[in-house]
């Protein structure tokens, strides 16, 4: 554009006729995504006039004899705000279940075998990585900066991970910072989306040369071009199973210090293709590769009817309750992150179709077909009990019945938001979307809060969060569930929704 400006001023364009756009298919958004694709192949006909009536005066001045030079301009095509919305929607789902979830326990995480509201938020991460993975690297100019580009990025998300989720930050009620490093807990949602990240952007790196511009025809034409993403997912599947249903189980113990004294806990196993929370193998294979000591300490287990007397809510474990109620699991297990990057593999299928398909139903259909056969899979498998859907575990039947939940939700923002046009409602969850590292870091995690609990009055009690969630909501409200819930949706999610539209107004984004 700066050289467009130069030859104007230099009276070598004589008027506006000789700027000629020329449509492209994707661009990197502002904040370097990719998240931008053509919308406006449908109106393919009446461009076609626009450049005829264009070009009609180039032809009469060549016809008196002059050459008039042509200007290729290309200009930015509209982004999809679908990909902000929906990733604004997840982090949005996450606070309110982190937080509001000790009041309400339907909506937090599942005890074991089921799936709830806050299940939903991890594979829903994934999912629309794999998207975002599709349209940045849809044109890789240089194979060996963009592997650079990933590694550099999964560093970033594994540190930030290891940081708020290894125990260094005790956020936000706690005043404190630092972790015993026989305890640090080294995996958790950073990191399986930091591993899921460099595995299905590394495979898509490297089919780059491998990968057609233009579809064959035909109904599997899609999943064929992009044939090596799907045996990398499959081998992740393989591994899995295989692991899980093969691998021996032995009887494994732990310790547990309470007030200065520390008691041994035996696990009777000695099994294999075990499902419940006790000799599976996804938690065999954590404590042999990371250690007993290094994994979340307060599994959502301890809320069973056989651990405690308050299900589904948290609370004392009973009297009798079996040795492994007080056993340590992660969540964010290795076996398990394997079986995550199916997730992935299945969110930049959807990207994929978003860039070949150019007709918004065509793009509809794939995603809502495809979202309606994974759920029905997932019923089955976990109604027939043969594979029930676990988000501990990760299960395949939970791959299945999330990613078709991601894949029906993203339509239908995508049908609401970019086919409709109705975008001013979702507005503040674009916002969010667009900085989702900043809100999930200072709201998720706390760390604003935190900052703002360190500015107390006598007690560290006597905070302005404190205050504003006791006077305001609370007491308000004579219900502490309520209050909390109110506090949450207003204090937390709408606050971090303006603040995010303030950010997006100065082009203030945090990016990895």
């Amino acid at each position: 554009m700066e050289d467009d400006a130069k030859k104007l001023e230099e009276g070598r364009l004589h008027n506006k006729d000789d700027l000629i756009s020329e449509k492209v298919n994707t661009t990197s958004d502002h904040n370097g995504r990719g998240d931008a694709i053509d919308h406006d192949h449908e109106d393919h006909h009446e461009e076609k006039n626009k450049a005829a009536v264009a070009a009609a005066p180039l032809e009469a001045d060549q016809i008196k004899g002059e050459e008039q030079p042509v200007l290729v301009v290309k200009q930015k095509s509209k982004r999809v705000a679908t990909l902000d919305a929906f990733r604004g929607l997840t982090i949005v789902v996450m606070i309110l279940v982190d937080d509001a979830g000790g009041a309400y326990a339907r909506i937090d995480h599942s005890p074991w075998n089921g799936c709830t509201l806050a299940d939903f938020v991890m594979p829903f991460f994934l999912f629309i990585v794999g998207v975002a993975i599709a349209l940045a690297l849809k044109k890789i100019p240089k194979i060996n900066d963009a592997i650079k580009k990933i590694i550099l990025r999964t560093l970033k998300l594994m540190f930030w991970g290891i940081i708020l989720q290894g125990g260094y930050s005790h956020a936000p009620d706690d005043l404190a910072y630092g972790v015993d490093m026989k305890q640090i807990r080294w995996f958790g949602i950073l990191q399986r989306i930091a591993l899921v990240y460099f595995v299905v952007a590394l495979i898509e790196t490297l089919t780059t040369k491998l990968r057609p511009t233009v579809l064959e025809p035909g109904h599997l034409s899609i999943f064929t071009a992009y044939k090596w993403q799907w045996i990398g997912g499959f081998l992740a599947f393989l591994i899995y199973m295989i692991t899980t249903f093969s691998l021996y189980v032995p009887d494994w113990s732990f310790v547990v210090d309470n007030d200065h004294r520390s008691k041994k806990y035996l696990v009777k196993c000695g099994m294999r293709g075990h499902l419940g929370p006790a000799c599976n193998a996804v938690g065999y294979v954590d404590r042999q590769v990371w250690g007993i000591n290094h994994l979340y300490t307060q599994p959502v287990w301890r809320r069973l009817k056989a651990c405690t007397l308050s299900y589904p809510s948290d609370g004392p474990l009973r009297e009798g309750a079996p040795s492994w109620c007080r056993g340590p699991f992660e969540p964010e297990g290795l076996l398990s992150s394997i079986s995550a990057i199916l997730s992935g593999t299945i969110g930049i299928h959807y990207g994929h179709v978003l860039i070949h398909f150019k007709g918004h139903s065509e793009r509809l259909k794939q995603w809502v077909s495809m979202g309606f056969i994974l759920i029905v899979i997932a019923i089955i498998l976990h109604f027939t009990d043969a594979i029930p859907i676990n988000k501990q575990l990760y299960s395949f039947s939970y791959v299945c019945f999330t990613a078709g939940a991601a894949g029906l939700v993203f339509s239908g923002f995508y049908l609401l938001i970019d086919v409709w046009g109705y975008r001013t409602p979702f507005l503040f969850l674009e916002w969010i979307g667009m900085n989702a590292m900043l809100v999930f870091v200072m709201a998720a995690q706390g760390i604003f809060a935190a900052f703002v609990n360190g500015w107390y009055y006598k007690s560290p009690d006597n905070s302005l969060v404190h205050w504003i969630q006791e006077h305001v909501f609370i007491n308000v409200w004579h219900s502490e569930r309520l209050g909390t819930l109110l506090y949450v949706i207003f204090g937390e999610i709408l606050f971090w929704g303006v603040v995010a539209g303030i950010l997006h107004k100065l082009r203030i984004y945090w990016k990895l």
